[in-house]
């Protein structure tokens, strides 16, 4: 996807809008979905968001949009960007906060990481987002590099080295962690994950989010081969188990 990178008419891709979310971060959330995505993961549940499509927007018609729902977050809630993945439209996405910023409103991303890198220019277009935001909720979708890769055709260094990035900076983080019996829930690979995640100086919350099925019209209504038709939800057991793991009340 090609976009407009110019400052007084920069736009981005959306993909929809949810004016009153309450699982994407404190309070009550407008959440931007953008559109865009590199990874394939195999329980993604909106698929439609991986190419191109979406509606394009400037950054201010974007926020007066999302202004006028205003009075649902009172005092603790804000925006979130999501996705697709909200990092592949870094600079739309800085001038949306800016002006988020401005009427002093809580500013968070919601992001797999994919996208990070050390590249210099995009290094300092990251910083200047960061300075804007007050969350990154953080998707730990796997902890070894083959199974990652297995998972979302991607692999997850960088993603690792984003969450350090982050701490070291002084980022504040949600981790979160999507547990597929049978695939996502290995014991060992928890505990690996739990001791980086333990290591991190920002992490204020892991979460365990449940894997469901809800995806798989998106998936059929693209003609996609949905791999795990044959996926259990976890139980509240295994749940409970992954959460121990992980140390999620420590978190709270």
């Amino acid at each position: 996807m090609a976009y407009n990178y110019g400052k007084d008419e920069i736009k981005g891709s959306v993909h929809s809008l949810e004016s009153f979310g309450l699982v994407d971060g404190p309070g009550v959330r407008f959440v931007v979905f953008m559109q865009g995505c590199a990874l394939r993961c195999k329980y993604c549940h909106n698929p439609e968001t991986w190419a191109g499509g979406g509606s394009m927007w400037t950054a201010r018609q974007l926020f007066d949009k999302v202004w006028r729902f205003k009075a649902y977050w009172k005092s603790n809630g804000g925006i979130t960007v999501s996705g697709g993945e909200p990092l592949l439209q870094i600079p739309f996405i800085t001038e949306f906060f800016k002006l988020a910023k401005k009427q002093n409103v809580h500013t968070a991303i919601d992001t797999a990481g994919q996208p990070f890198c050390r590249d210099e220019k995009w290094l300092a277009g990251f910083d200047e987002l960061m300075s804007l935001t007050d969350l990154v909720i953080l998707d730990l979708k796997e902890w070894e590099n083959d199974k990652h890769t297995a998972l979302t055709g991607m692999g997850n260094d960088n993603i690792k080295e984003m969450a350090q990035y982050l701490s070291d900076i002084g980022k504040p983080m949600w981790i979160r962690h999507v547990l597929v019996p049978g695939l996502t829930d290995d014991e060992e690979d928890l505990r690996k994950m739990s001791e980086f995640i333990s290591s991190l100086k920002t992490v204020e919350r892991v979460e365990v989010l449940p894997y469901h099925a809800f995806g798989v019209p998106s998936w059929e209504k693209l003609g996609l081969d949905y791999q795990l038709k044959d996926a259990s939800v976890p139980t509240e057991e295994q749940v409970a188990k992954a959460e121990e793991i992980l140390k999620v009340s420590s978190y709270h």
